[in-house]
């Protein structure tokens, strides 16, 4: 079953997601699907995380009645229940600029990566009533700004390592989606994550459309190398800076957003080691695999995640920002 999850625009009155600073670079996307999720399930309290008057805690409404299940046939489940009746933005489609960023996630299959770009496209652009988008960039997964080949005399904190890189000629296929959507008008100009010189170079060699857009995450150096800056402005491209994790989603974390616990949607039943015997939330024993109730049960694996703002051209303001996540359930 394929699971989709959406934040709306972060930017309502009440639902705006301010990240610490100090904390994780993927804590805006946690934070802002617990609390599309909370209005949702505790719809009578808005974006209280299920806190009424005098802080008590009230009942959060069942997965079934906040979320909506394909008609069509399809195994399609919509957390919330996605609604583009309405036009997210206000203005004519010139006067914005409309930025998308699709993470590709570790441990996702590959071969399905046109249907799945193509999709996220398309939420976006039915999310915001737009024909097209201006930018969209993509982050492939265990691909990391090369601070050995960039920065040789920094030490990396980038901690251990989430995935392996993808094959030249996986990241080339994936690419010509890409190009596709171009030619085709639905994005004005490309963009890639964390290619530093080399990585680059091999790139640019067996590419149509150059990417326009080269985003670094510097996390241990203190500028943008000489070596990459050269190579950029002679090809055209724009390096830009950024601070998203590479990994935004963990299976972990998507667990534990739908899961059954306080903090929660209660989507996903709680899984527990097979023969084990436990204690549910209402107090009953249960054992082999999984608590009772009506939560889905089965593995849950992240495949994507899209990141989309659209500012206004003539004011610089971010007039909408969201994202969203699709994960297959299966077993």
């Amino acid at each position: 079953m394929k699971l989709i999850l959406s934040t709306s625009n972060l930017l309502d009155a009440g639902s705006s997601i301010r990240r610490d600073p100090t904390q994780k670079s993927n804590a805006e996307l946690v934070s802002s699907f617990r609390a599309n999720f909370a209005a949702h399930s505790h719809p009578s309290n808005g974006y209280t995380n299920g806190l009424g008057n005098g802080n008590k805690p009230t009942p959060r409404s069942s997965y079934t009645a906040w979320t909506h299940m394909a008609e069509d046939g399809r195994q399609e489940l919509e957390i919330p229940k996605l609604d583009f009746e309405h036009s997210a933005l206000q203005e004519e489609r010139e006067q914005y600029d409309i930025t998308v960023k699709l993470f590709y996630l570790p441990g996702a299959p590959t071969e399905n990566r046109e249907t799945q770009t193509r999709e996220a496209v398309k939420l976006v652009m039915k999310e915001l009533h737009m024909p097209s988008i201006d930018l969209l960039i993509i982050s492939f997964p265990g691909i990391y700004f090369d601070e050995e080949e960039d920065c040789p005399d920094k030490i990396s904190t980038r901690g251990p390592v989430e995935a392996d890189p993808e094959s030249l000629e996986c990241q080339i296929k994936t690419w010509k989606t890409l190009e596709a959507l171009h030619e085709e008008r639905v994005v004005k100009k490309l963009g890639i994550a964390e290619f530093g010189h080399d990585r680059l170079v091999q790139f640019l060699e067996k590419t149509t459309v150059r990417p326009s857009v080269d985003q670094v995450n510097l996390r241990d150096c203190c500028s943008v190398p000489k070596k990459l800056l050269l190579l950029a402005k002679s090809k055209g491209i724009e390096l830009l800076v950024h601070n998203d994790s590479s990994n935004v989603l963990p299976r972990g974390t998507l667990r534990e957003l739908l899961g059954p616990e306080h903090a929660g949607a209660g989507v996903l039943a709680e899984p527990t080691r097979t023969g084990e015997k436990r204690k549910s939330m209402h107090g009953e024993e249960v054992k082999n695999g999984h608590a009772d109730g009506e939560g889905l049960k089965g593995e849950v694996q992240p495949l994507w995640v899209v990141k989309y703002t659209a500012v206004v051209k003539n004011r610089g303001v971010v007039e909408n920002k969201g994202y969203f996540a699709v994960a297959e359930l299966s077993g």
